[in-house]
């Protein structure tokens, strides 16, 4: 379910409004801290120096029949992260966002 490799770089598309985004993203990054230095953007502050550096968008929405489902452009680049430590974060990363479903 989870990639056991994590690149140093890499983009995502995440369904959700920018709303959700701002309003997850605190509880998905814990326990480390987090700065906003501009709007889209965000610094995590990872163990032993390393950082994560996030950009986002907002795309429009993608259209199937008469459903709209928003769309958000996310740009992770990691810097003096390991990959064991790249690992480990994104997998509870995308736990603590991930969407419903059966």
């Amino acid at each position: 379910m989870f990639p056991r490799d994590v690149a140093g770089q890499f983009s995502r598309e995440h369904g959700c409004t920018l709303a959700e985004w701002q309003r997850d993203l605190p509880g998905a990054v814990q326990p480390h801290a987090m700065d906003q230095p501009a709007p889209g953007q965000a610094v995590v502050h990872l163990d032993g120096g390393g950082r994560l550096h996030l950009r986002w968008q907002v795309q429009p929405p993608r259209q199937i029949a008469l459903v709209r489902l928003p769309r958000l452009q996310v740009d992770f680049r990691f810097e003096q992260v390991d990959a064991a430590t790249r690992s480990a974060f994104m997998r509870r990363f995308d736990l603590v966002l991930q969407r419903g479903g059966g």
